[in-house]
């Protein structure tokens, strides 16, 4: 309550300005669109196709790419090299670069000419125009929320436990998994949470690798470029209401777990 009465009051009026600018684009979609449109919407195969195949694949590519970015994050946290600073930037870069030229990069990484797409090619993989393909955009552009979120957790983490732990004879990996994961487990959902979303909602990159087949995102806007507003916004309010139900859920579970810890 004393927090509440040494709050200037010009700060909920900004605040509540700024929900507004958040929540009136989107409001303004959602009612403008009639039930009648939505259920039609949801009966094309086309549409429920593409909702399932961006939601598998950023859900894959996050758990995927989660076992390389968690120990990474753990290092990070726990240990000083020479060029930390240097790895902590380029760890950020996805962030700050246009996605498109994200694309661009990825498709000459994972293209038939490079070594990564020659070695795929041999056991009959092509990356272009692949599931492969977008879960690697994907990937690139979410992983910098999941290595960030998960270093602040092992961060938090005292280092009297870890080292409590290693004097009575556990080990590094011991210690990693019964120590540090545990108690920094709620950044790390908390990241893991963030890629996926961050994945379900790319656009730039994934439309150079891999235009077809068609992610969500991409289906928008290809709707809205051949037939205008009115025939891709069900589309983009189905997509919506199904990233805010995920959101939702896993915020009640990170909720859950942190209560019981």
């Amino acid at each position: 309550m004393q927090l509440t009465k040494n709050t200037p009051l010009i700060f909920p009026l900004l605040g509540g300005l700024v929900l507004l600018f958040i929540l009136a684009p989107l409001a303004s979609m959602l009612l403008s669109t009639t039930p009648v449109q939505l259920f039609d919407t949801l009966h094309e195969s086309e549409v429920t196709a593409s909702i399932w195949l961006t939601i598998w694949v950023s859900m894959a590519t996050t758990l995927l790419f989660a076992a390389g970015a968690i120990p990474l994050a753990y290092i990070l946290a726990r240990k000083n090299f020479a060029f930390k600073s240097l790895v902590n930037g380029i760890i950020d870069l996805p962030i700050v670069i246009p996605h498109s030229a994200a694309g661009i990069a990825i498709l000459g990484f994972i293209s038939r000419n490079s070594a990564l797409g020659k070695a795929a090619s041999l056991v009959g993989l092509n990356f272009i125009g692949h599931p492969l393909g977008i879960g690697v955009a994907m990937a690139f552009v979410s992983i910098p929320f999941l290595i960030n979120a998960a270093r602040d957790g092992f961060s938090g983490v005292p280092y009297k436990l870890e080292q409590a732990a290693l004097n009575l004879g556990a080990s590094p990996a011991t210690v990693f998994f019964t120590v540090a994961l545990p108690l920094a487990w709620r950044n790390i959902l908390s990241g893991l949470i963030m890629m996926f979303g961050r994945g379900l909602s790319e656009f730039g990159a994934v439309i150079i690798v891999a235009y077809h087949p068609m992610i969500t995102p991409i289906l928008i806007y290809e709707r809205f470029n051949s037939f205008g507003l009115q025939y891709a916004r069900p589309v983009a309010v189905i997509f919506i209401l199904i990233c805010l139900a995920f959101f939702l859920l896993f915020r009640l579970l990170v909720k859950k777990k942190y209560a019981k810890t």
